[in-house]
């Protein structure tokens, strides 16, 4: 007779997703290689862009074609240090990797290799958070499908492919999600390291802050003392700029990124008033993602309120940055919000087999159409 196959641990399903999304957007940035040609005039990232790699060469389809937008800064900066103002709003532990592990493979493939590896870990984190969610609900005798449901959903979000770019969002939100699966199991010292190294990867890690805090609130007061250490990591960076006599982050926003701070209101009318007077796809698909993830992470039922005051710090936090186009790049900005993965996940888990295929497949497709655009640098994102 034929044995039931065992379930796969979480790790090797994660193992199997990383590698697969590896592949497919290593292959489909090596076509567009071919076939991609930027145009000049449509560059508007930074001026960092005249020393890019030439096209028609296997290393630049598969290597070169990724140097794009902040990668450069991230790359200069494992190079040089911070050696122009402007580089300030970039946080330093990816670029910290990145020298390091450049002796071994250069560059372009550390930062590719860890964006891959923690990309890993964000998937099994995630997987892990759903599990115990279903877990603490009713038992059921037979397996959920809301765990791989949900990682399939987030495989498949509009943006996904930035967790295989050289960009920090893979390495934040893992050490995002693995701070709450630590902090969950109250292994308060991992999770408070995972919040330290969040806060020195990106500005909107240092918001782990808030679930921790909530969580060690309720833990005995001798067991959650790690925690103090949490925002160590972003306080540190802030405070060797200031002993260096650079300029503060905010301040390099507001002079050289052309970015204010303002109320989340003053950011929502603006977008929606500038909307209103000539119709802009990229606000449009900005507030849509927005309104989804606030519903998903902070309105829906039973949702943890650590999770849901997590979901609301990243949204005002991003709400805070007043630019131009309004509201840029709120898919991505937005990728951290892992509680809205958790209710899509219980979203879905009744749905058909071939509606939830087809519902992955459109996010999916839309995610590689913006990731062609990202590498033709017809878009700001």
């Amino acid at each position: 007779m034929w044995r039931k196959p065992e379930p796969r641990a979480d790790w090797q399903i994660a193992l199997a997703i990383t590698a697969a999304l590896r592949v497919v957007y290593t292959c489909v940035a090596a076509v567009a290689a071919v076939f991609v040609h930027p145009d000049a005039g449509l560059i508007q990232s930074n001026a960092l862009t005249k020393n890019l790699p030439a096209p028609g060469s296997w290393h630049y389809a598969l290597l070169g074609i990724w140097e794009r937008f902040d990668t450069l800064w991230y790359l200069r900066i494992a190079e040089r240090g911070y050696d122009l103002p402007a580089g300030v709003v970039f946080y330093p532990l990816y670029p910290w990797l990145i020298r390091d592990l450049s002796g071994l493979a250069g560059p372009m493939t550390a930062a590719l290799l860890i964006s891959t590896v923690a990309a890993f870990f964000y998937f099994w984190g995630l997987l892990r958070l759903v599990r115990n969610e279903v877990e603490n609900e009713v038992p059921s005798e037979f397996p959920s499908t809301q765990p791989l449901r949900a990682v399939m959903i987030a495989v498949a979000w509009p943006a996904n492919f930035f967790f295989f770019a050289g960009y920090t969002e893979a390495l934040a939100v893992a050490l995002i999600v693995w701070c709450i699966v630590w902090a969950r199991d109250e292994r308060w010292v991992l999770a408070a390291a995972c919040a330290f190294a969040a806060g020195l990867t990106r500005s909107a890690g240092t918001l782990v802050i808030v679930p921790l805090a909530i969580m060690a609130w309720r833990a005995p007061r001798r067991a959650r003392w790690p925690v103090a250490i949490a925002p160590l990591g972003t306080l540190g960076y802030w405070f060797w700029l200031h002993q260096t006599g650079r300029v503060s982050v905010l301040a390099a926003y507001r002079t050289y990124w052309n970015t204010e701070v303002a109320s989340p209101w003053t950011t929502l009318w603006f977008a929606i008033r500038s909307l209103a007077q000539h119709f802009d796809s990229l606000v449009m698909i900005s507030l849509v993602s927005l309104s989804f993830f606030f519903v998903a992470g902070v309105t829906a039922r039973r949702i943890r309120i650590e999770d849901r005051c997590f979901s609301a710090a990243v949204i005002v936090h991003f709400l805070l940055r007043l630019c131009w186009p309004p509201l840029l790049g709120a898919p991505r900005y937005l990728l951290p919000v892992y509680p809205a993965y958790l209710t899509m996940g219980k979203w879905a888990e009744n749905m058909e087999r071939t509606r939830f295929v087809f519902l992955c497949g459109a996010l999916f497709a839309f995610n590689l159409i913006w990731m062609l655009a990202f590498l033709n640098w017809s878009l700001v994102l």
